[in-house]
Formats: structure tokens, C-alpha cells, sequence
């Protein structure tokens, strides 16, 4: 297994438990509130059928799981798999506030080896998770084998803009984002951790090849703001 992620498994699990009341208001604030305008497009792009049957890795609060249950309908159903359980109780919160708890189950789980047999959905999604796992690649592949033929694969996650200026211009403030952190809800090296797994994941051409060897075909990239996130997906051959 090649680590891109060498920080241990459990510590990561820990640490989104203790972010998890803040998450969402960090996120809004780190990415100028851009997180929810990606999605949309993301969501716009994919095309979602009613009566699909979709899971969504590394849910989190569960923003992408409630997106995906409102296109596939009351027809559809939606996994939303996570290893955090305090991500997964505001997860619970937010599905219930929509009114959607008769299409969505959250489940408590590994996103290296889901819980799920092979040709098991229609698609397949992971939102700002895939850099916080061990081995991105492994995760890939679980979510390729347990789509169907055909099926999606989705991620959208940070990327590292290829301008120079607009990079260096993204370097100085995601180096600013643990003193933002620390002053909006005094978590400090938490976001010290997740600034650093940004700076450190794979080029957004990079990942294209990983979910090409993922057994994916048809993979496309479009990054958004200035390359400050990716959205990328493919098809499973």
C-alpha cells in the first residue's frame, strides 16, 4: 500500500470527531462560502436519474448525501458512509431536517473497504475526503468495484492551481488558514492538519491517472477557482 496520507488512520478519525461541530462553518469560511457553488455544479454535471441508488464516501456532515437524495427521489436511495461518528450524528440532523430520512442510510464505516459487494450502485461519490484517507488509490478502486458497469465515479476535492501567481497567491493564505482556525474556533492544529494535507495531495493530473488505473474510463477534470478544487469523474468500463 503506497500511504498518501501518513498520518495514522485513528488519529484522522479523532480529529474530524473533535471538528466535527465547526466543520461546516470552517468550510464556508476557508473556501469563501465556494464549497456549496462547486457542488452545484458537480451535481449539474453528473446528471443524477431518479431511482438511482448512489453512495457517497467519506459523507461528513452530509451536504453531497442530501444533494444526491434530492435528484434520485423517493424512488432512489442513498448511502452516506463515514468513520466519524460525531460527522455522522450532524449528518443524521441535517437528513432529517430535509425531510429525507425515508431515501438515505448513514452508515459508521471504512471508506478502504466498503461494506458493499461488487456492481452495487449506480454511482459513487467523495467529497473533500479522499487526501484525509491512507491510500487515495485503494479507496478508488473500492468505489470503482462497487459501482455497476457504466456507474460514476465522482470526487471532488483542494487542488493546487498551476498559475504561478495564482498559486503562490494560494499558498500565503492556505498557510493562513490554522491562525484562522485558531482565532474563529481555536483549533489550531486540527486545521494545521488539513492545511498540510492539501499542501501535500496529488496535481489534479495526477488524480486523473489514478482513477484511470481505478479501472475508470472517460475521466475528466474541471477545476473551479482558479484551480483551488477539482471536481473529476468517470465511468466504470
Amino acid at each position: 500500500m503506497t500511504l498518501t496520507n501518513k498520518t495514522p488512520e485513528t488519529k484522522v478519525e479523532s480529529l474530524f470527531d473533535q471538528i466535527a461541530d465547526n466543520y461546516d462553518g470552517m468550510n464556508s469560511l476557508i473556501s469563501l462560502g465556494n464549497h456549496k457553488h462547486w457542488r452545484k455544479l458537480v451535481m449539474q454535471q453528473l446528471n443524477v436519474e431518479p431511482g438511482s441508488f448512489a453512495i457517497d464516501v467519506c459523507c461528513g456532515t452530509g451536504d453531497w448525501t442530501i444533494a444526491l437524495a434530492k435528484a434520485v427521489g423517493p424512488s432512489g436511495q442513498v448511502v452516506g458512509l463515514d468513520f466519524s461518528e460525531e460527522m455522522l450524528k450532524l449528518a443524521d440532523k441535517k437528513v432529517r431536517a430535509a425531510g429525507l430520512q425515508d431515501r438515505v442510510t448513514l452508515v459508521k464505516g471504512d471508506a478502504m473497504q466498503l461494506p458493499y459487494d461488487d456492481n452495487h450502485f449506480d454511482i459513487a461519490t467523495i467529497g473533500f475526503g479522499l487526501r484525509n484517507v491512507p491510500d487515495a488509490d485503494q479507496v478508488l478502486h473500492e468505489m470503482s468495484r462497487v459501482v455497476h458497469a457504466r456507474g460514476q465515479v465522482a470526487c471532488l476535492e483542494t487542488s493546487k492551481p498551476t498559475n504561478p501567481v495564482i498559486k503562490f497567491g494560494w499558498r500565503v493564505y492556505f498557510d493562513l488558514v490554522p491562525l484562522m482556525a485558531k482565532v474563529a474556533v481555536n483549533k489550531y492544529q486540527e486545521y494545521a492538519y488539513l492545511q498540510k494535507t492539501t499542501a501535500e495531495f496529488v496535481s489534479a493530473q495526477q488524480l486523473v491517472e489514478m482513477f484511470q488505473n481505478a479501472g475508470l474510463v472517460d475521466v475528466h477534470y474541471r477545476p473551479f477557482t482558479f484551480g483551488a478544487a477539482a471536481f473529476h469523474w468517470g465511468m466504470k468500463s
